[in-house]
């Protein structure tokens, strides 16, 4: 196997990548390389793939594991998870604990049992995501953590909250649209729907949407690695709609229907555009501002190590 760390992960340490390393060594052969840069990831495990290792393990955060799923997908590679990040959002989906130590163990009994099955991912413009895209006030929201990058291994969570609340007084244009969504595949398909009055969009492949603390951000319960997309736009930036629906997710219940709400499951196509650009983020990475987004979901493409 090939153990990808990044070492300028929030949760990553010298002592922690020396431990996980020396237990997985003792089941496997284990090579090791360390991230240095945005896109090494994707690098190293695309020739992992070419050369025929079995399982590349992902130690880092949640845009770790993003390169390493989008540089294995659709080849015979599997990935294992080990969360390395702030919140490590995919990994806890998966129901692992939030720390390395006691999540390789976990790993290591489930290579052991050949515990690997096929799960499908979304992708956005070409590029695979393994849990969510964030469009416009989300996106927004992570450009401004990115750039306190060095406060999140010391203060990741309260660095979102303050962050989602500059954005929304100072940063946000909040007396406009800023997008249109449409569903079926194009833009001039309006026999799938299509909202024209969107403010921030969150495209999911799987749920919870985040966490805050410990507690899970459900926003549409029931989707999962097994099916398609779900999709919540919100056609507003009024502070109380917002806090709402977000108090409902936060009790597990899901974003509740309201008219400044679109909801939609088993997506498997859609298309966000505007001729002015708007932000966006993949698995918590941000990735700039651009006019169009194409969104489809691909079945079975990726090789998951399940615990």
């Amino acid at each position: 196997m090939l153990l990808i760390v990044n070492s300028f992960a929030s949760s990553v340490t010298a002592r922690n990548t020396v431990v996980v390393h020396q237990k997985l060594a003792r089941h496997h052969d284990v090579q090791v390389v360390e991230t240095n840069r945005r896109g090494h990831a994707t690098r190293f495990a695309e020739d992992a793939a070419r050369r025929g290792i079995e399982v590349v393990v992902a130690f880092g955060g949640d845009g770790t594991l993003n390169e390493v799923a989008t540089g294995v997908a659709g080849t015979d590679t599997a990935v294992a998870v080990l969360p390395g990040g702030s919140t490590n959002v995919f990994a806890r989906t998966l129901g692992m604990p939030n720390d390395a130590l006691e999540s390789v163990d976990i790993l290591i009994e489930a290579m052991g049992r050949g515990s690997i099955s096929p799960i499908g991912l979304g992708r956005c413009n070409g590029r695979y995501f393994t849990f969510h895209t964030g469009i416009g006030y989300d996106a927004a929201v992570v450009r401004r953590v990115e750039e306190r990058a060095a406060l999140k291994r010391y203060a990741g969570h309260p660095l979102f909250v303050l962050a989602s609340l500059r954005t929304w007084a100072l940063d946000y244009e909040r007396d406009r649209p800023h997008f249109s969504v449409g569903f079926g595949g194009e833009e001039e398909d309006t026999s799938a729907g299509r909202v024209d009055d969107a403010y921030f969009t969150i495209v999911m492949n799987t749920n919870p949407y985040t966490f805050l603390g410990n507690r899970p951000l459900d926003l549409v319960p029931g989707t999962d690695l097994g099916g398609s997309l779900s999709v919540v736009t919100f056609r507003s930036m009024n502070a109380l709609h917002i806090l709402r629906s977000l108090g409902s997710a936060l009790r597990g219940g899901g974003v509740p229907p309201a008219p400044w709400l679109d909801v939609r499951r088993d997506v498997t196509t859609l298309t966000v555009s505007n001729p002015r650009s708007f932000p966006y983020q993949l698995d918590g990475d941000y990735l700039g501002e651009t006019q169009r987004l194409e969104f489809e979901h691909v079945p079975d493409c990726l090789r998951l190590v399940r615990t």
